[in-house]
């Protein structure tokens, strides 16, 4: 019983761990955009509309949750009825894990849609770390690798 719980425990652990949201901001870079770097325009906000960032499901959330529900339906159920209870845990589980997994990489964002000085327009999708209102006067950084952020 005692291993079973600590099995318990390190799979909650690793869901909660595998299930950490990377952030989208203006001000976020990842570590191979640092120390490179970004050709910068100069526009004028023109629209900004709410938005979301749903990154995929890797599926571990799925499959942590059908483990461990299958445990829990295992320890519930007795006799004939346990196979039933350790089936109906998993499937409960999986549905579970999927939808808190999903949760976690379900993000607010803001479109910021920006003219630039040479007339073309340019949107860029990103968190709200910064406020952004028409008409502000804004930079647009794009890395090498095409990424692109609004900053003031």
């Amino acid at each position: 019983m005692r291993q079973l719980k600590a099995l318990v425990t390190l799979l909650i652990l690793g869901l909660a761990i595998s299930g950490c949201a990377q952030t989208y901001g203006g001000g976020t870079y990842k570590g191979g955009q640092t120390r490179m770097s970004h050709t910068v325009q100069y526009g004028t906000v023109e629209q900004v509309n709410d938005s979301v960032i749903e990154d995929s499901p890797s599926g571990l959330g799925a499959l942590g949750g059908a483990v461990v529900g299958g445990v829990l339906g295992n320890m519930i159920g007795g006799g004939k009825g346990r196979v039933l209870t350790t089936l109906g845990g998993a499937v409960a589980g999986g549905a579970a894990g999927y939808a808190g997994e999903q949760a976690m990489k379900t993000k607010k964002a803001i479109e910021i849609t920006v003219r630039l000085e040479n007339g073309q327009m340019m949107s860029v999708v990103q968190e709200p770390d910064e406020t952004f209102m028409v008409g502000d006067r804004v930079r647009i950084l794009t890395g090498s690798d095409g990424s692109a952020r609004v900053r003031h």
